[in-house]
């Protein structure tokens, strides 16, 4: 079934209930919303010859229109490929042009200029506000396994890939959330202040689905005052953020007295989140927060951490549940392997491997990259994880993040988790240098509280009261802030290459 069907059905079933919200601005009810969304996809098959599984790249700050765009591509069959907005034009072309997109959509139509000569027409949001809604038309019937959503990857270690999101693994993602993450009530506010090309976007489809209102707030991007305002003025918020946001809004709520009043439901993920700040963020915002796991090849579906559990502080392993990222989610199975994807004893770390019906159809135009990522069936995520006798995983790190010194793996999350209990650290991050002598020396990036000590020989002497010696960092940089892309996520890439 095409996704596009829940719109269409939420539009006939609750026509008058608000859906799009620009602040406190109502933009569109159920039914405007459905009947704006048919009118664009009518729009790009007539004038723009846009067919069923066509790519049409959609490149804007999250706005009121996003989702009409969105749904309205879907609507006749077509593939979305949202783009990242803080990409430079130049970035953004290369992803058109690999996806051999048939239209790309931005903010103006002139994104670009004449220096990055594109394959398709540019379209600016102005083309869609007011296109006429007479001809309305249920969706177009699309086959479970069609691409829905080109997502490409942050590109990190080169060019990014295009992973190939159909309609049966954004169904899974959704089955999953309702049964793993959080209800869905019709009085929810889904909020955007992260990326709607990420996956706060993806996680439009379950509102839709319900009837509940989509809020885009004035600033279109993440400001934890204005978090606060807009879950006091409407209540029942529901949002994705990055772990870094979250420490910035339990920062604001510190210094304004704020109690995270108005806010429903936190879901975190994207990056690590360390047990210090999730404590801290429990303590001054309260029980609010679900965890989970996810890749771009299997959206927001690996594991999950559920409310009660994450703020649980009574089990026996309590603790070490908070710093898991909990159990597999419903729609996948999961395991922890050697490089020979044998299954590993729990409490041993591997890689960390799944299947299920959310695990994409592989990466567009690169056969190569599929086979070595789906084996099998079995998606290798790459990440290093053990799980405990119950099942809950924890994330060491990245493979290719792992520092070997003098024969031995060191995690760096380990590292970070015990640098970031000191009071006066406030972000870490550590990676590895090479070494003549080790192979590779533990490095640690740190940002510390505004005012406070900078003494580094107290952290060494604090790593030495908690972990192995041979695991604590050999050199301390000490750094105004810590490089991140648009997602709050650490650029690791970019600290190794300033050493």
């Amino acid at each position: 079934m095409n996704l596009a069907h829940w719109l269409h059905q939420t539009a006939r079933a609750r026509p008058t209930r608000p859906a799009i919200l620009l602040g406190e601005v109502l933009h569109a009810t159920y039914e405007e919303f459905a009947a704006q969304s048919c009118a664009i996809g009518q729009h790009l098959a007539t004038h723009y010859n846009i067919q069923k599984g066509d790519r049409v790249a959609l490149f804007t700050r999250n706005c009121a229109e996003y989702l009409e765009i969105l749904y309205g591509v879907l609507w006749i069959g077509a593939v979305i490929v949202p783009i990242n907005h803080k990409l430079h034009p130049r970035e953004a072309a290369w992803i058109i042009k690999n996806a051999k997109a048939s239209l790309a959509v931005t903010e103006t139509g002139a994104e670009f200029g004449d220096e990055v000569p594109l394959p398709c027409p540019e379209l600016g949001l102005d083309a869609f506000r007011t296109l006429p809604r007479d001809r309305y038309q249920p969706p177009q019937p699309v086959e479970p396994e069609d691409v829905a959503w080109l997502f490409y990857t942050s590109g990190t270690t080169g060019r990014p890939k295009g992973v190939m999101i159909t309609h049966k693994n954004i169904h899974a993602m959704v089955g999953s959330y309702t049964l793993d993450v959080d209800q869905v009530f019709p009085d929810d506010v889904s909020l955007y202040a992260a990326p709607m090309s990420h996956g706060a976007g993806l996680y439009n489809f379950q509102f839709v689905r319900a009837g509940a209102c989509h809020l885009i707030p004035p600033s279109q991007g993440f400001d934890p005052a204005e978090i606060a305002t807009l879950g006091q003025r409407f209540g029942n918020l529901v949002f994705f953020a990055a772990p870094t946001m979250i420490k910035r809004l339990v920062e604001h709520a510190k210094a304004e007295g704020y109690d995270g009043t108005g806010n429903r439901t936190i879901i975190y993920g994207g990056g690590p989140m360390y047990l210090a700040d999730i404590d801290q963020a429990l303590d001054v915002l309260g029980p609010k927060f679900v965890q989970i796991y996810g890749q771009g090849e299997s959206p927001m579906t690996i594991t999950a951490l559920p409310r009660d559990l994450v703020a649980d502080r009574t089990h026996p392993d309590a603790k070490a549940r908070r710093m898991s990222v909990g159990f597999a989610q419903s729609c996948v199975s999961l395991r922890v392997v050697d490089e020979a994807m044998n299954d590993l004893p729990c409490g041993e770390t591997g890689e960390i491997i799944l299947r299920g019906d959310s695990v994409m159809a592989g990466y567009w135009d690169n056969e190569e990259a599929t086979r070595k990522t789906l084996h099998e069936g079995w998606l290798k995520t790459g990440d290093m994880g053990r799980l405990d006798d119950d099942g809950f995983l924890t994330l060491t790190d990245r493979s290719k993040d792992v520092i070997i010194s003098g024969g031995s793996n060191i995690y760096p999350r380990e590292v970070e988790e015990v640098l970031l209990g000191h009071p006066d650290v406030f972000e870490v991050s550590v990676v590895g240098a090479t070494d003549d002598e080790w192979g590779e020396i533990v490095v640690a990036f740190i940002v510390f509280e505004h005012g406070k000590n900078r003494d580094t020989e107290e952290l060494d002497q604090w790593c030495k009261a908690q972990i192995a010696s041979f695991k604590k960092p050999k050199r301390y940089e000490i750094v105004n802030a810590l490089p991140k892309n648009s997602y709050g996520k650490v650029l690791k890439t970019e600290l190794r290459q300033r050493l």
